[in-house]
């Protein structure tokens, strides 16, 4: 039977290729009938899943994947971004993040770390927008009211566009793509609302962000003595050279590395400097 879900699989391969997901699922799920112990089956599953924006389905793909093979960088991977696009940062940081370790502790992973890094940062933002929000709705209970409108908005759209999709008038793909546009149109709403808030009143209603250049892509705090690599990629000093002590080379490019290419990036040094001084007031909650 290994054999047959191996030919499927290849078939399912072939489709995903061609961006043909929900063909790739179909292969994939007849791949799993016949060898349901195999975990990268369900990993693959889920990454065509995952082009069609069924979000729940990925994450029960991942999930078993998991159950199967602990260690399967790529299925915490999948799962983050499905748990993140549901509104679910807390729970996406943390697959992010063992995806991550996974991926810096492989050998044969080495053209994953820069993306994984990405997503790990992308989840810790969303959990501190999401703290944000929260703080910026206790100030205005007007813009909680408006904010709340317009996402009962979005969810009333998603709901019907649900409906068509499963009364059969529009296709998976289709029905993706609308979601995506709710979604952004939504999320850009939003935006422009907390802003006009926050040009009223400044000082209680500006929104507060840390730029992705003065994080550590190994730790994903902000950095306070960060040194600069020969291919240009900067770390915070203490956790690269610990890293370094385990593997000589670069967390996310594995190019060889040592101590002794390091170089203090005076420059990002400083703007870290200026920017914990001047946000030193909640900096310490990111």
């Amino acid at each position: 039977m290994a054999h047959l879900a191996e030919e499927l699989k290849e078939k399912g391969n072939a489709h995903f290729r061609r961006g043909e997901y929900e063909s790739a699922v179909t292969l994939y799920g007849a791949a799993i009938t016949k060898n349901p112990r195999n975990p990268l089956l369900y990993t693959n599953r889920a990454n065509a899943r995952l082009k069609l924006e069924a979000w729940d389905e990925v994450i029960d793909d991942c999930l078993k994947s998991i159950e199967l093979m602990r260690d399967n960088m790529k299925a915490f991977f999948y799962l983050a971004q499905a748990q993140l696009a549901i509104n679910h940062p807390n729970e996406a940081l943390s697959s992010a993040l063992t995806a991550y370790d996974l991926c810096v502790h492989s050998v044969s992973q080495t053209s994953s770390a820069s993306l994984i890094s990405a997503l790990v940062v992308k989840c810790k933002r969303r959990k501190w927008e999401a703290r944000e929000r929260e703080r910026l709705r206790r100030q205005s209970s007007l813009l909680a009211e408006l904010e709340d409108r317009l996402e009962r908005g979005a969810c009333d759209e998603l709901a019907a566009l649900e409906a068509r999709r499963a009364a059969g008038e529009v296709g998976e793909v289709e029905a993706a793509e609308e979601r995506d546009e709710v979604s952004k149109t939504a999320r850009t709403k939003l935006d422009d609302l907390r802003s006009l808030f926050a040009i009223a009143d400044p000082s209680k209603m500006t929104k507060r962000e840390v730029p992705d250049y003065l994080i550590d892509n190994i730790t994903f705090e902000i950095m306070h003595d960060p040194v600069v690599t020969r291919n240009g990629h900067s770390y915070e000093r203490a956790t690269l050279i610990e890293h370094l002590k385990r593997s000589p080379t670069d967390p996310l490019t594995r190019d060889p590395l040592h101590v002794s290419d390091l170089r203090p990036n005076v420059a990002l040094r400083q703007a870290c400097e200026e920017f914990v001084e001047s946000n030193s007031a909640w900096i310490y909650d990111w």
